[in-house]
């Protein structure tokens, strides 16, 4: 198994703390930064090759990773140079090559603990599977989710109506069997729109949910949370701060 982690943004709505360093070196824990954080999780539950897609600051990354290797998990890196002018899509657009087999695809501000990432690798093989989460109430940045009757994603959008939606995707996604040539076709087929440079790959898995079954990882319960902001930041901190003598 190997993950495709996309890690091209600078995320602007940490500056000043991301003017010159990328979101993804960001540090969560003493030296731990968000890169090596996920890094870590993917050796720890197996994956044994991973491909950061890299963009804003992309000579940092790629020296952060030469200087902190992660042991058992060859680690190569992919330039994405429209980082600055399109959303997601076009990142995954340009990792398609590193899509013919079965892979996880992880967003780069994605923290969580080692479960969910287990969670995800244990539920039953499907061509696609979205990792989701549920509360109570949904804000507008979150990745909204509906699902069918069995448990199944019908739609993915931030704009879906709240009498719709079930669940949120919190940015990690497994593609086994005919799921990485699904999602590459789809790929080829949407950078192809007027609107590919402003779309997420998550509007293409909604499409592809259209005509194929989506499956879902439930994960109520396990911490994961996403790095969109100082508050955000300062959470994770707290969170993988414990008191002496444990850790998570």
């Amino acid at each position: 198994m190997k993950a495709v982690v996309l890690s091209a943004g600078q995320g602007k709505r940490l500056l000043p703390l991301t003017a010159e360093s990328p979101k993804c070196l960001l540090r969560v824990r003493s030296e731990e930064t968000i890169l090596d954080r996920q890094l870590g999780a993917l050796a720890r539950c197996g994956v044994e090759r991973a491909v950061v897609v890299t963009g804003f600051g992309a000579d940092r990354v790629e020296r952060e990773l030469a200087a902190r290797p992660v042991p058992g998990l060859a680690v190569e890196t992919l330039y994405n140079p429209f980082y600055a002018t399109s959303d997601n899509l076009m990142t995954c657009w340009l990792a398609r090559g590193a899509m013919h087999d079965d892979f996880l695809l992880l967003n780069g501000d994605t923290l969580f603990e080692d479960a969910v990432l287990a969670r995800l690798l244990a539920s039953p093989p499907a061509p696609i599977t979205v990792t989701i989460d549920r509360k109570e109430s949904y804000d507008d940045d979150d990745m909204k989710v509906a699902l069918d009757a069995r448990g199944r994603v019908s739609a993915v959008d931030k704009s879906l109506p709240p009498a719709m939606v079930s669940a949120e995707s919190i940015g990690l996604l497994a593609f086994r069997g005919s799921g990485p040539k699904l999602f590459v076709d789809a790929l080829e087929r949407a950078v192809r729109t007027a609107s590919a440079m402003r779309q997420w790959y998550l509007s293409v898995v909604s499409q592809l949910a259209r005509a194929t079954a989506v499956e879902t990882a439930r994960i109520e319960g396990l911490w994961w949370c996403e790095i969109d902001s100082p508050d955000d930041l300062e959470a994770a901190r707290r969170e993988l701060s414990p008191p002496a003598g444990t850790a998570r």
